[in-house]
């Protein structure tokens, strides 16, 4: 029993030695040495409470300085914020998901039942008169838009949306509206201070502040057929909720639409985009006047002329600077064919403006309209030509796109066709349409399991049926839906 006590302390004294013998030579000198790099640092002064929130809100840049009497002069966003807050509004988008039961077949008619889905974003007011424009992405699901605005609710009714730039336009019955001041994202800089109004997390009239940290960024996340990105990035704090709202620069002038956050997480990770407002305008103006944007286009696929593509098409690399965009293809009788333009020449100019980018050649082609005729720059064989194109629409005319909206007073909504079938919207409540439970934006792809195309049909069809019945389509968010009905 002695001789284990014995060995017990022994072992723990031997323990403690080699531990302070370890913390001696190792350890110390360590701590002594990461104490000696840190005093490099500028320093914290704690004597007074530290307020980081204050410092951010103010857009405080600290920095070493020699002397005593050095100081930071902060920047004040307080009048830029109180300039465009009043002009963002909270956006809600309603929709619920349809359910029909074997009873509704067989007893009775269809209602659009289903859990009610309501997401959340913001928007900015563009005029007086109640039009506000937000992102697509925020109401593109929505059966009802509701805007809270100065502790109302107004209902609101969508006059247009552009999944090409992410954009759409609503309206409320209001006039009086603070409208906010434009900007020009053109004459944005790079490093300039801008700030981000909105509503993340449903937490109204939020005002973070940042720098413009790069302009014509291209990044991929626009899923439509002819996408437009040339987003502002910024590192002003955007979350969900922020989607729609106002970028404005320190005059409290809007300089861009907040769209977009990249992040693992699904919060702010430091990376922010906002599409200019010099796009938003564009696009907002169409949508009031003719419901859609007019685009217009050069008959042919413009990519990035870098070093893999310039060795793609057997063009020279041996270049110092890569300026330009390359033309891929075109279309054979289509304008950029007729201007002369031939598959690897070079863009370097369009309509007087510089396009050492993809992002930049479609920011520039977002201004212009069908019958537009612009003066182009480009090189071919190392030499530089001019010509000029003449834009054209997506049916490869040079007149302006109209919708084509059907009203029918007797079905009581507007039909308007699209390439899925014919789409049904401003459904009145006496509607037939809303009695068998068709909600708002349905698109109907067949009845009876005969497709559809055209407004007429679905107005014929309703005319004159009786007994039941199936609508087949797809709702606002996409799904795909069977709605029984009975026509008495």
């Amino acid at each position: 029993m002695k001789s284990t006590i014995r060995t017990i302390l022994i072992g723990f004294a031997a323990g403690v030695s080699g531990a302070y013998l370890l913390f001696v030579l190792m350890v110390k000198p360590a701590m002594e040495a990461q104490t000696s790099e840190t005093t490099d640092f500028t320093r914290v002064n704690f004597d007074q409470p530290v307020n980081h929130s204050s410092e951010i809100a103010q857009g405080y840049s600290s920095q070493t300085t020699s002397g005593a009497d050095a100081a930071v002069a902060p920047v004040d966003f307080s009048e830029a914020a109180s300039k465009a807050t009043p002009s963002v509004v909270y956006i809600n988008s309603i929709s619920r998901g349809a359910t029909y039961s074997t009873w509704d077949w067989f007893f009775g008619q269809g209602t659009s039942g289903g859990r009610t889905q309501v997401s959340s974003g913001s928007g900015v007011i563009f005029t007086s008169d109640g039009y506000i424009i937000t992102n697509n992405h925020v109401i593109e699901s929505a059966e009802r838009i509701e805007v809270q605005y100065n502790k109302r609710v107004y209902p609101a009714e969508l006059i247009g949306t552009n999944p090409s730039t992410d954009l759409a336009v609503i309206k409320i019955s209001e006039s009086g509206l603070p409208a906010i001041a434009l900007g020009s994202s053109k004459n944005v800089q790079v490093g300039e201070w801008v700030l981000a109004v909105g509503n993340p997390f449903s937490l109204a009239s939020t005002v973070t502040a940042g720098i413009v940290s790069a302009k014509g960024r291209r990044i991929g996340i626009l899923e439509d057929k002819f996408p437009i990105e040339s987003f502002i990035q910024t590192d002003a704090a955007i979350n969900p909720g922020n989607s729609g709202g106002a970028l404005v620069n320190k005059s409290g002038e809007l300089v861009g639409i907040n769209s977009a956050i990249l992040s693992r997480t699904g919060s702010y990770t430091g990376y922010a985009f906002a599409i200019p407002v010099d796009i938003a305008r564009k696009v907002f103006d169409d949508l009031v006047k003719y419901g859609i944007v007019q685009q217009g286009f050069i008959g042919g696929g413009i990519i990035e002329y870098n070093y893999e593509n310039a060795k793609k098409y057997n063009l020279n690399t041996d270049v110092k600077l890569y300026s330009g965009v390359l033309l891929e293809s075109i279309e054979k009788g289509g304008p950029a064919a007729n201007a002369g333009l031939k598959p690897g020449d070079i863009i370097i100019r369009l309509n007087n403006v510089e396009t050492n980018s993809q992002s930049a050649f479609e920011e520039e082609m977002s201004y212009h309209y069908p019958g537009d005729k612009l003066p182009v720059v480009y090189v071919r064989d190392g030499k530089t030509n001019n010509t000029s194109i003449t834009l054209v629409n997506l049916n490869g005319t040079n007149d302006l796109i109209k919708r084509n909206i059907y009203t029918n007073d007797a079905l009581g909504a507007q039909l308007e066709s699209t390439q899925y079938g014919v789409k049904v919207f401003h459904i009145k409540d006496n509607s037939p349409l809303k009695q068998i439970g068709v909600p708002e934006n349905f698109t109907i792809i067949a009845i009876n399991r005969v497709r559809v195309k055209e407004p007429e049909e679905i107005v014929e069809f309703f005319g004159k049926f009786k007994g039941r019945g199936a609508l087949y389509g797809f709702n606002s968010s996409r799904q795909q839906v069977e709605i029984p009905f009975v026509m008495r």
